[in-house]
């Protein structure tokens, strides 16, 4: 008989309440059991999981690498999706693996690569991907002169944090004064260029900024399953351009991705997004990590979570490719259905949870469908 599964996500996003969903339904049937854990007690994902808990606040990523091997050797987790520090946690794989628990995450040399910008573009650069010209500012004076040569050559200048992921501080910087445009419709990424100045020069330490061309759709997500012997097993590009999403496997997307996936070791799952600047595909951002909309591969009959648990447990599933591409869709938001039961949740036959449980979220939340908006 063939053992459950299971897996533990940490301090995950909404919408990968989906990514459980598909372990769930996996193509062999096996039976998978979920632990999530999270700093927000009405996140869904502690809701749709097997067990939960609320993570402890303000541990040092030491600390937490020590939260971690306890709660994996607690709750007998067998594959660890690490978010939240996970370049602390890939440095202690050993650890993990002598408690019972395999990695889904790349190994220390890849997760730093790509944990900076810079480094990234000057290292994907060097083995022959295209990158759009940066610059990293600290100060004003930086800013400006950057934005005067991004104008000159004919661009819009954008500014994003070196660290960082999911768009978090990402803004393109405008001429136009501060006026009642900027109050009225919805929230825009566009910020005048005097206000940043001010900001900046008002702040009490510098920041560390890459400024880069505002690049052209469409953007291209390719979302890739590495082995560990480098090789890849699965990619597939997902489209976007304005509302419209869509999948590619044109190598002019999937090429220059499995060059990176396979030239920095980016084992297991990743996201290598791609976007367009004079008329040709050039890196925007690289993710070791699942992609929140890795879902909807499933729109093209791929259940991308559970080949890579599989991989992780060295069930290797081979080279894989999607019998079909799903067509053309949007994004919807909509509730998801919640049971309405305290936090941890506790599964009939599953041991007691421990002291120290969280309230439950609220009986319905919202998250998304199977191609929603995140909650």
């Amino acid at each position: 008989m063939v053992s459950r599964v299971r897996v533990w996500l940490n301090r995950t996003y909404a919408e990968n309440v989906f990514f459980m969903d598909q372990l769930r339904r996996n193509p062999g049937d096996r039976a998978v059991e979920i632990h999530a854990t999270h700093g927000d007690p009405d996140s869904p994902v502690l809701a749709a999981a097997d067990t939960a808990e609320l993570e402890p606040e303000g541990l040092s990523p030491a600390a937490y690498v020590e939260y971690a091997l306890a709660q994996c050797e607690r709750r007998g987790i067998d594959v660890f999706v690490p978010r939240l520090h996970q370049a602390a946690i890939v440095a202690h794989r050993a650890e993990f693996a002598a408690v019972g628990t395999a990695l889904l995450a790349p190994p220390p040399e890849a997760v730093a690569v790509f944990h900076d910008k810079v480094i990234a573009y000057e290292a994907v650069q060097a083995i022959g991907v295209p990158v759009p010209p940066w610059w990293r500012v600290r100060s004003a004076d930086e800013l400006v002169a950057v934005v005067d040569e991004l104008e000159a050559r004919g661009y819009r200048a954008c500014f994003k944090p070196a660290s960082g992921a999911g768009g978090v501080g990402f803004r393109v910087i405008t001429r136009a004064p501060f006026s009642l445009t900027q109050l009225s419709g919805f929230p825009s990424p566009y910020v005048p260029l005097g206000l940043v100045l001010d900001a900046l020069r008002g702040a009490d330490e510098p920041v560390d900024w890459l400024v880069m061309p505002r690049l052209e759709q469409p953007e291209v997500s390719v979302d890739c399953l590495t082995g560990t012997d480098n090789r890849i097993r699965l990619a597939v590009g997902r489209t976007k351009n304005g509302r419209r999403r869509g999948f590619t496997l044109h190598e002019r997307w999937l090429e220059p991705a499995r060059r990176i996936a396979e030239g920095f070791g980016l084992h297991h799952l990743s996201n290598i997004q791609f976007r367009m600047l004079d008329g040709r595909p050039v890196l925007m951002d690289v993710n070791t990590r699942p992609a929140g909309g890795l879902h909807q591969l499933s729109l093209c009959g791929v259940n991308a979570p559970w080949a890579a648990v599989r991989l992780a447990l060295g069930e290797d599933p081979g080279e894989m490719a999607p019998p079909f591409l799903g067509q053309d869709y949007t994004v919807v938001s909509g509730p998801r259905p919640l049971l309405p039961v305290t936090l941890p949740q506790q599964r009939a036959d599953l041991p007691a949870p421990a002291l120290g449980a969280v309230p439950a979220p609220a009986a319905s939340v919202e998250a998304r469908t199977a191609t929603g908006t995140p909650a």
